[in-house]
This record gives structure tokens, sequence and C-alpha cells, in this order.
């Protein structure tokens, strides 16, 4: 469906009602409550069903109960945005249960990172719909601003405030060079494993790439990566942003990410950004819009990026 034009969710407003469903692996209880006390505090009214909190070994349910919960909330006309609990593992059964027809008929924001990039991914090239890399309720909305970027996430979610107050500076160039296009991507792992699959992640010519990922030794970046280059991904890319890839250097540090990615770069012919603090970070992770416009620009003095383009309609557009 890459031809069809990119839809974008109504923006949210103050008693709008979201929905927290568990695509992926369950969760403590306690930071789900905690994670739930936060999105009241944005002002939302969070809802969830009773199935958020099955078990079958490490995922959070079976797949048809999982996917189920997710349809019941796309569908349902007072939900107005759908967070999910965690990551984990398990986000990537779902898929075969999903309508990309049906899913355009009522475009709603996904939030989420991590193992929930499969549905972002899905969402986002498949249906053509914007999504958002953000917080996943447990564990990040959980423990509140300290481990995500709230400005970053109530702009996403409202599109109040300028489409540029997404600005991360700080990060590093690897290749200089200044480039704009829609953003996707996610997790690495997620991504690659997609590949060769009915649901094998197929991003827009001229996109703006993101990758991250955490706890991956540099061999499996650089296998990782190799597959993304093999099979025609990376040169889509019309910019290369990752994140900061925290424990993905040898423990004794002799080999590090970083330098994986620099060795990928060499070639590359656009910028390309190292450590925009989304997704899998220490710091207080920033929401990426997905699907819709952004720019990367590195050079010398270091590198930047800002969102161009705004994930969400206002109602009255």
């Amino acid at each position: 469906m890459p031809d069809r034009p990119l839809l974008k969710p109504r923006a949210l407003r103050p008693g709008d009602r979201v929905a927290v469903i568990a695509p992926a692996s369950p969760f403590p209880r306690d930071e789900f409550d905690a994670g739930i006390g936060e999105l009241r505090a944005l002002g939302f009214d969070p809802v969830f069903a009773p199935s958020v909190f099955d078990r079958r070994r490490y995922l959070a349910g079976t797949a048809a109960a999982r996917a189920e919960a997710l349809m019941a909330a796309w569908q349902d006309p007072a939900i107005k945005a759908i967070f999910t609990a965690r990551g984990g593992y398990g986000s990537v059964h779902l898929l075969p249960f999903l309508s990309p027809e049906m899913m355009r008929q009522s475009p709603t924001l996904l939030v989420g990172y991590s193992d929930i990039t499969a549905l972002l991914a899905f969402v986002t090239t498949r249906c053509r719909i914007a999504t958002l890399h953000g917080p996943t309720v447990a564990g990040r909305l959980g423990r509140g601003t300290a481990a995500y970027d709230r400005a970053s996430l109530l702009q996403a979610l409202t599109g109040i405030g300028p489409t540029t107050r997404l600005v991360a500076g700080a990060m590093e160039t690897i290749a200089a060079g200044d480039a704009s296009g829609p953003v996707c991507g996610g997790n690495l792992t997620q991504l690659a494993a997609s590949l060769g699959t009915p649901y094998a992640f197929s991003p827009p010519d001229g996109c703006i790439l993101f990758l991250e990922d955490v706890n991956e030794r540099p061999y499996r970046i650089d296998r990782l990566l190799t597959q993304l280059r093999q099979s025609g991904v990376l040169g889509r890319a019309r910019a290369l942003l990752f994140g900061q890839m925290p424990g993905c250097d040898e423990p004794d540090g002799q080999i590090t990410a970083r330098e994986v990615v620099a060795d990928f770069a060499s070639d590359f012919g656009g910028p390309v950004a190292w450590g925009l603090p989304s997704g899998h970070t220490a710091e207080a992770a920033l929401t990426v819009p997905f699907g819709v416009c952004g720019r990367v620009r590195a050079d010398e003095s270091g590198a930047s990026f800002e969102m161009l383009e705004s994930a969400v309609v206002d109602p009255g557009d």
C-alpha cells in the first residue's frame, strides 16, 4: 500500500479516552498501575480490558486474544489513541490478524517502542497511518518524566505547539549532510527479523531511517545492518539516525557499536547521526512521530534532528 496517502489520526484533547493493550510480554502490575496514573496526570482517560493481564509463558495471552484487544480498541470510536503496556516479545504474532484496509477506515494513534516496532512498522508502511515511537505504560510512563519526555509526547499526541518542538541536539556526526524525508524505523532487531516474511519492513524511498537497539554486541549490530543493506532497506534511506544503543559495546570497550555504524556509513552518501535519546535510553526518551517528515543535519560541530510535520490533524481542519 505504499502509493496510498498517509493518514493522520485525530489530535487528542484533554479528557480523551485512550486504550491500553498488551500486544507483547506481560509486565509488573505496580509499573502498569503507575503508568495508568501518569496517563491520567497527562489529562487523558485510560481504559483497558481484563485481558491485558492475561499470561501465557512469556506472552501477555494468546496471539488471537492480543490481536482482538488491539482491533477492539482500534474500531471503538471513543478511543483516540492506543498505548502499549510494554515491549518484550510477541507483537509480531498479531500481524496475520490485522487488516490494513479496515485500519485505514478509522486511523488511530498507536504508541510504543522496542518490540512494538513490529506493529509500528506495519501500521506506518502497510496501513499508511502515522504512529508514535514513544513510551510504553509499564516502565517508561510508570517511572514518570525521568524516563520519558513529556513535552515531545504531548506535542505528538495533541499537535499543540510547533512541530519543531522535537529538536535533539548534542548528537554526534558520523557522516555530514542535510536531508529531509518521512521518518520511519524503530528497533533494529525487529526490523531485520521481518525481512523475508510477508510483513517485511519496506520503508519509502528518501526516508529518514531511525534505528535503535539495546544489549546487542557489535558483531550482532554488524549482522543486522548487513541484513538491512543486502535487502535494499538502507539504500532507500536519505539519512540514517541512530539511537544511543546502550549496552551494545563489547564489555571491555575495545569494539563499539558506533565504530560498526561508522564503517557502514563510509559509503552511505547522506547524513548519519548518532545518539538520539528515543526508545532504549538512560535519559528521558523522546517521542518521535513515524510516517511524517523530519530533518537530519550533521556537520563537524555535531548533529541535530527535528520534526517538520505533525503526526495528527485537528478535527476541525
